[in-house]
């Protein structure tokens, strides 16, 4: 099992009796939180502000397969769909 720091564990059960104390931490103390569902750790409790660095790195990412992408395309060129069809016998 993964460990993370400034994250606490808390079962489903322990999580629905401490919602709001949870939330607290992670929204003012910075902490996170991970659920954990037969011992397995399954879901995390971040801030906006960690979910937000999360998608911008998710957006970096997907930018940067897309720049890979279309200089591929630059280098190699396209074919046409049909040329495919032809290709497979469709």
């Amino acid at each position: 099992m993964t460990t993370f720091p400034f994250a606490e564990e808390f079962s489903f059960s322990e999580a629905r009796s401490h919602l709001a104390d949870i939330a607290n931490e992670v929204i003012y103390a910075g902490k996170r939180a991970i659920l954990t569902r037969k011992g397995k750790q399954v879901v995390a409790i971040v801030s906006m502000e960690d979910l937000e660095a999360l998608n911008a790195i998710e957006n970096q990412i997907d930018l940067n397969d897309v720049k890979k992408a279309l200089a591929d395309v630059k280098k190699r060129g396209t074919i046409s769909l049909d040329a495919i069809k032809r290709k497979h016998n469709l």
